[in-house]
């Protein structure tokens, strides 16, 4: 029984990298997606696909060998707009290095699309 999907996909995401993958299967939904895109377009991950099985549907993420260490944040604790710094130097192990995955009213996106935009929002996640 799952009781954080999004803890569990970034693990699954994290082991594989760390054991040399190219490619991995995860449990799919829409916010594992939002979130797979915001690692893409960073270029953390290659391409993934959707994968309809008769239960749930999975992704099927290639990994690209780009992470060194991805977690989900447990409380989702809140962010204001301003404070962004603060949780960069808990959870990255130096400026500008890797980025943080922000959930905002504007959708998923990581702490510099945040910053542009002037919006706080839920922390999700980091990635480096």
């Amino acid at each position: 029984m799952r009781h954080d999907l999004l803890s569990d996909v970034l693990y699954v995401i994290n082991n594989a990298e760390n054991i040399g993958r190219k490619t991995v299967s995860v449990p799919a939904s829409k916010l594992v997606k939002d979130v797979l895109m915001v690692i893409q377009r960073a270029g953390y991950i290659g391409s993934f696909e959707f994968v309809d099985d008769r239960k749930s549907g999975k992704f099927t993420i290639e990994l690209v060998g780009k992470i060194n260490k991805t977690r989900a944040v447990r409380p989702r604790f809140s962010i204001a707009k301003d404070e962004f710094e603060k949780w960069e130097t808990r959870y990255l192990p130096a400026k500008s290095f890797g980025m943080l995955i922000i959930s905002t009213s504007k959708g998923v996106m990581n702490q510099r699309e945040a910053v542009e935009l002037g919006i706080g929002g839920r922390l999700l996640g980091y990635v480096y």
